[in-house]
């Protein structure tokens, strides 16, 4: 059944150049998930990042270390790119970006930032912002909708926090 949605949802945006999927986590294996992207809230509103090189906003993710978990991955990137010290994390869903051909895999979490602290100087980050909905200059346009709404429909039939 997931394939059949799949290839309808692929169908469905074949045309774009990038395009972005969602699997249930037992699909995918572990070892294919190279990214963590946390979408992310605190005080009842979603903190976005921007990076240093950027003028854009982005969700607060990165790379998956060699031999990490992928939530540790999450807390750390988290912790990282937010300055969050004390945080509620789920998996929500693998998710899947194909670009040019080819397909790379990361898991999607909800965050509810409990305790948010300072970033470090050496931090990538310039400055976290915090919103009522998605900032409309992304760093990703063709990615970040798509994990924000897939949080913002998970959320409609979850009992997080």
């Amino acid at each position: 059944m997931y394939s059949q949605r799949y290839n309808l949802r692929r169908s469905e945006i074949a045309d774009r150049m990038t395009n972005v999927f969602f699997y249930k986590n037992s699909e995918i294996e572990d070892e294919c998930l190279k990214y963590a992207v946390i979408v992310s809230e605190y005080k009842n509103k979603w903190i976005f990042c921007r990076h240093k090189e950027r003028s854009t906003w982005e969700i607060p993710g990165g790379h998956r270390e060699p031999g990490e978990e992928i939530e540790t991955t999450a807390r750390r990137e988290l912790a990282e790119e937010t300055g969050a010290t004390l945080a509620d994390i789920r998996q929500v869903s693998v998710y899947g970006v194909e670009k040019d051909g080819k397909i790379s895999y990361g898991m999607l979490f909800r965050a509810n930032i409990k305790i948010l602290g300072q970033l470090s100087e050496c931090s990538e980050i310039s400055e976290i912002g915090l919103f009522d909905t998605l900032p409309e200059k992304l760093t990703y346009p063709d990615i970040q909708p798509h994990l924000f709404n897939k949080i913002q429909t998970w959320l409609g039939g979850q009992s997080l926090y």
